[in-house]
């Protein structure tokens, strides 16, 4: 068997495949309530092979939104809204996962077809969409022309940790069975995590060991929660590629912290704390984030998601055969191809006449490739 559709494990959970979907935001929730647009959008990617299906980001609290349009786990009436695609996950043989945040300075965010900026009068009058008061770690702005948030008092810090392990408690009884924490891309965490957002000079702040500190105690309040047999993914920016910021040394201490606060996976991506300007040293190309899940998986002594322009089945495959990352996260790619995981069997010799597809389609699939060979045609 490819080592990209070997099954995998952690705690007492057993993946398919290394094959992941990345958290992506659809915006189409109301009230942080799902609807048939995230069955559908998630469940078709069960169907199609993945061995983890992440739900998008989901906001812990209502004010830690990032649009109007979030997903949310501050309310049991959402819980039960997304337990029936947690059901379907599980019922095509997926693994189904959450992503917990909370947006902090992003929040209060217009949807990107709107503008990807802050949500200001007109969105009332245009959509009855009202901006609200976004908090962060200090009173400094996400990017230019952004209100500066209110900075996090004792009480506020306290109250989202337990929004954290609240929600895990909700996404439990919704049937998740793997939760991802959103701690980058300049998140709440991530801002709690790096000296470039975080400016505090008191426990919270300062120090790595205090930047760090509610990122450990936001793992401790899920797992207060979240069943011992289920794993905890954190999903961490190795680097700001800013001077000052965070280098991939300082994650690989945080993924160490993390590990011994329970956590089993380090979903490696990096940027997205300095504002809408891609950073000079950031270069975009094919699998350029793997280095950083190479070197978190080798250094923390922890398992890693390496994530971010991943396409090639080959390419994926190599990556996890060499140990580089225990599994690959996909999303734009999934978007464009649901069916990703089973054409990449295909690719790699491991299915070849649609055995690995649901049945129902499956069996039409080879029908249709039987007539073909037997007809002459595109090339069968």
């Amino acid at each position: 068997m490819t080592a990209l559709l070997s099954p995998f494990t952690l705690r007492n959970v057993t993946f398919r495949n290394r094959i992941a979907v990345s958290p992506m935001s659809q915006y189409r929730a109301r009230k942080g309530l799902a609807n048939n647009w995230h069955m559908v959008h998630l469940g078709r990617f069960a169907l199609g092979g993945a061995g983890l299906v992440y739900a998008e980001a989901t906001a812990v609290t209502e004010d830690g939104r990032r649009t109007h349009g979030d997903l949310g786990l501050w309310t049991d009436d959402q819980a039960e809204a997304l337990a029936p695609v947690a059901q379907f996950i599980k019922a095509e043989g997926a693994v189904a996962g959450v992503q917990l945040a909370h947006a902090g300075r992003k929040a209060s965010e217009r949807r990107p077809w709107h503008g990807e900026t802050p949500v200001d009068d007109e969105d009332e009058a245009s959509r009855g969409e009202a901006p609200w008061q976004a908090m962060a770690p200090s009173a400094i702005s996400y990017a230019d022309g952004w209100p500066a948030p209110q900075e996090m008092s004792d009480s506020d810090i306290r109250h989202a940790i337990d929004a954290f392990g609240q929600a895990a408690r909700r996404a439990a009884d919704a049937g998740f069975r793997m939760i991802e924490v959103y701690a980058a891309h300049g998140f709440l965490i991530h801002q709690f995590l790096s000296p470039i957002s975080n400016q505090r000079d008191d426990q919270w702040g300062g120090s790595p060991e205090n930047r760090r500190r509610f990122a450990l105690e936001v793992a401790q309040s899920i797992r207060k929660e979240w069943p011992d047999d289920l794993p905890l993914a954190f999903r961490l920016s190795a680097t700001d590629y800013l001077e000052d910021g965070i280098e991939v040394e300082d994650t690989v201490e945080t993924a160490k912290a993390l590990k011994s606060e329970g956590v089993d996976m380090i979903d490696c991506s990096t940027g997205g704390i300095g504002g809408k300007t891609r950073p000079r040293r950031m270069v975009i190309e094919e699998g350029f984030q793997v280095p950083y899940a190479e070197a978190v998986r080798r250094d923390a002594d922890i398992a890693t998601m390496a994530v971010g322009f991943l396409w090639d089945a080959q390419t994926c495959n190599a990556i996890v055969e060499a140990g580089r990352a225990d599994m690959v996260a996909l999303a734009r790619e999934l978007l464009d191809d649901p069916n990703w995981p089973l054409h990449a069997a295909a690719r790699l010799g491991a299915d070849e006449g649609h055995g690995m597809w649901p049945v129902e389609a499956g069996w039409w699939l080879m029908k249709r490739d039987r007539l073909l060979r037997k007809l002459g045609l595109r090339g069968s």
